[in-house]
């Protein structure tokens, strides 16, 4: 049930402002170096190739400091005057940084003096027009219905009230109500607002998605709010409370102005959200696609060794998996064990006729010493990790991302009572638990050092991360024989 309209039109603007810039500094040279000094006819400079290629090079620093400076950040764009603020210090920053890059290049990059100074008012009306473009063609989206961020305000008061006038306008706030918990008191003119009694008439009566709950009073009965914060949790919705008390949540939490002067809290997740999911994702890519070449003729003489060793057998072994959102997809292992055996735990030793191992197979956190259901060539796999190698291609297509929560058999998540908290990312190659111990940590423990992380993310904990695995699998601790 999450929006990810806002992270769309980001993106967007990211792809807008790039294209300005580079409109911005080709019209800034074409009118002082073609035009200006009147020779149509005559050859482009020599350094006209270096001053495009500069700037190819330098847009993308241009664009970070835009990010650095909030541009793409749903609190600042949506505030005109805030966000022409900020584009004209984005734009002296980086006119700045082009120019610092002509006086340290070996070769001038700039034809004739006024090109900066041209791209520069160029860059600041093009980037203006463009982001008024943009938001014109929203609002418009916003008039068809689509993009809309449905949100459901629940509780009794004048706040509520003030909310319903500040969103009811669609085209304006890019919401869109659709219903009221508790509206006793009157919405005055909004009377196509539904109102509900309770949350739970609310759910019998509502069908459609629904992206964010907004509380404005919390209940006296604590089983109440409860139950309203775990069904955001384990929907993916977002859920915000406006502060009336000292009652305080557990989570990631984000104090900020709804709609410019409302103050709540946002409970998030996960503090993986936004830009930080985009950064994450394209590291997934370039990391995980590079390591799948340089590993490719390992893993073909892999699977030319499982066919050798038993030839009718199948090289993968596809379980399902749960990853974010609970989504399920076919997870990729070099397959280590009999083929008769590749099932579930308790149908596995139920074929050989051994529930006894079953049994000490569970106490010992799903582990078992010379588990007899592993082949020779899949124990050495698995002493090695290269049984895990396969997953690189989940992570290019996006199923898993290289660090994460350890992907788990849907039977052994289900038992875990937070297990929609842990799903609120990608589950992953290598996690938190892995490098913390691996086998020789309990279950539990491993679930807990998932929370943490899908609760703390960091892109440099993903980096320390990835740094450990390397020590970890290099040094064989942990693994399983």
């Amino acid at each position: 049930m999450r929006n990810n309209a806002s992270l769309i039109y980001s993106a967007c603007l990211v792809v807008g402002d790039f294209l300005a810039l580079v409109a911005a500094f080709v019209a800034a040279y074409v009118l002082r170096v073609k035009w200006a000094i009147g020779i149509d006819q005559a050859p482009i400079p020599s350094n006209g190739r270096a001053f495009i290629g500069a700037f190819i090079v330098i847009l993308p620093f241009w664009i970070l400091i835009f990010a650095l400076l909030g541009l793409y950040n749903h609190s600042i764009y949506e505030k005109r005057f805030k966000e022409l603020g900020r584009l004209l210090i984005g734009s002296f920053i980086g006119l700045t940084l082009v120019i610092f890059w002509n006086f340290v290049s070996a070769e001038p990059i700039f034809p004739a003096r006024l090109v900066p100074v041209y791209g520069f008012a160029f860059g600041f009306l093009f980037l203006v027009v463009f982001r008024n473009l943009a938001r014109f063609l929203r609002v418009q989206l916003f008039k068809r219905d689509s993009g809309l961020t449905r949100v459901l305000l629940v509780g009794n008061t004048e706040m509520t009230r003030e909310l319903v006038d500040w969103l009811v306008d669609s085209r304006r706030s890019g919401y869109k109500i659709v219903g009221v918990v508790g509206g006793k008191r009157s919405l005055g003119s909004h009377t196509s607002i539904p109102l509900h009694h309770t949350f739970d008439q609310f759910l019998t009566t509502y069908k459609g998605d629904l992206h964010t709950i907004v509380q404005t009073e919390l209940y006296a009965d604590e089983t109440k709010n409860a139950k309203i914060l775990a069904y955001a949790q384990e929907n993916h919705i977002s859920y915000r409370f406006v502060p009336g008390n000292n009652e305080l949540f557990v989570g990631n939490i984000e104090v900020e102005l709804f709609r410019n002067s409302v103050p709540v809290i946002t409970v998030h997740q996960t503090a993986l959200f936004g830009w930080g999911r985009v950064v994450k994702r394209l590291f997934d890519i370039f990391v995980g696609g590079l390591a799948l070449i340089i590993f490719s003729p390992l893993m073909l003489a892999i699977i030319i060794a499982q066919k050798i060793a038993e030839p009718k057998a199948p090289v993968f072994y596809k379980p399902k998996r749960f990853t974010r959102f609970g989504n399920k997809y076919s997870h990729y292992k070099f397959r280590s064990m009999y083929w008769e055996y590749c099932t579930t735990p308790e149908e596995g030793f139920a074929k050989m006729g051994r529930l006894d191992l079953l049994k000490q197979f569970r106490e010992n956190g799903d582990q078992l010493p010379n588990d007899p259901r592993i082949t020779p060539l899949g124990r050495f796999l698995r002493r090695t990790s290269l049984d895990e190698l396969p997953q690189l291609i989940n992570v290019v297509k996006g199923d898993i991302s290289l660090v994460g929560p350890r992907a788990l058999d849907p039977i052994d998540l289900e038992k875990h009572p937070k297990k929609n908290l842990i799903l609120a990312v990608k589950t992953g190659l290598t996690g938190l638990a892995q490098v913390s111990g691996r086998r020789e940590i309990s279950f539990e423990e491993r679930r807990r050092l998932d929370l943490y992380y899908v609760q703390n993310w960091t892109f440099w904990m993903d980096i320390v991360i990835l740094v450990k695995t390397i020590r970890v699998v290099l040094g064989g601790r942990g693994t399983n024989s």
